[in-house]
């Protein structure tokens, strides 16, 4: 299977990248995840429970980080068994590229599978594959949300009575209060 896609995120780059590798949020995101723990250098210890069709099971394996580039890009190649229901691996490449508001995640995802899950047929397999990815995104947009809070925009009134405000304080009481406090500073540092 094949799946390549890309989501504009409402954070920076760097926040992306954070979180993409922070293990508490991927296991949040990731659909039926039980376990995303560090397991050495750049690897991941995985277990998820994945549903399809008739076939469920208990999937474990790992997670490998590749050629990583913070906080631009990365590969992950990736190998799970789920017993007599089979197994999963493959490897993807994520790219992070800034905009002037937020960012742009890309990413490619090559798997395949083997054994009963393999019986079901491509096209349940690829629906499956495309929704738990829908469900990722929406729970990291979530997660990312709730990390790094959006910046409230002033609305044109406000921002009118902002200046109304400051325009309202002639520029000597700027000054004179500028010179008391300096005045202060000086008398308790002697």
């Amino acid at each position: 299977m094949d799946m390549t896609g890309q989501r504009t995120l409402q954070v920076t780059q760097q926040q992306a990248w954070e979180a993409l590798n922070d293990p508490e949020i991927l296991k949040a995101c990731i659909p039926g995840c039980q376990k995303f723990e560090p397991a050495g250098d750049h690897k991941f210890a995985v277990s998820a429970g994945i549903k399809m069709g008739p076939v469920s099971a208990l999937f474990n394996g790992h997670v490998q980080l590749t050629d990583i580039v913070a906080p631009q890009s990365y590969k992950l190649n990736f190998d799970a068994q789920g017993g007599v229901a089979g197994f999963g691996k493959g490897e993807s490449a994520v790219q992070i590229k800034p905009l002037d508001k937020g960012c742009e995640l890309h990413y490619t995802v090559h798997s395949s599978v083997g054994g009963k899950i393999a019986q079901l047929g491509q096209r349940l397999i690829d629906g499956v594959a495309k929704n738990m990815a829908e469900d990722f995104f929406k729970r990291f947009e979530a997660e990312l949300e709730k990390r790094y809070p959006p910046v409230q925009e002033p609305s044109a009134n406000e921002a009118a009575q902002a200046s109304k405000q400051s325009a309202g304080v002639p520029a000597w009481m700027w000054a004179a209060g500028a010179a008391v406090l300096a005045a202060v500073v000086f008398m308790v540092a002697r």
